[in-house]
């Protein structure tokens, strides 16, 4: 059974970074595409970035330039390292593992405060 669990959510002032984490059980993960979507209030799941297994990335443009996604197969874990937060970045961010079918986690908050 897939299970994904992700944390390094909090509460940053903008301008500041933070690094999100989403750890993988299952046994698939190093030969899944891991992705980290997004939701804000009243708005819809959004794509921010994916990684394919042999490491090819892709941002939303909103994104580009300020965040960097990345994984660690050893240790089943995908990365969203988050520079540069705007308040538009508040959302609840979830990560989202491909494999034959979709798997998510629970998310986790940012909220980007002035």
């Amino acid at each position: 059974q897939v299970q994904l669990v992700e944390s390094g959510g909090g509460l940053v002032q903008a301008g500041e970074s933070l690094k999100l984490s989403c750890a993988a059980s299952g046994g698939i993960f190093s030969i899944s595409t891991m992705a980290w979507y997004r939701q804000a209030p009243g708005k819809q799941r959004e794509l921010v970035a994916t990684i394919t297994s042999r490491g090819s990335t892709n941002y939303a443009d909103s994104v580009k330039g300020r965040f960097t996604i990345s994984r660690d197969n050893a240790k089943n874990t995908v990365y969203l390292q988050m520079n540069s937060l705007e308040l538009e970045d508040t959302a609840v961010y979830y990560c989202r593992l491909n494999f034959v079918r979709d798997y998510w986690g629970q998310g986790t908050q940012v909220t980007v405060s002035s």
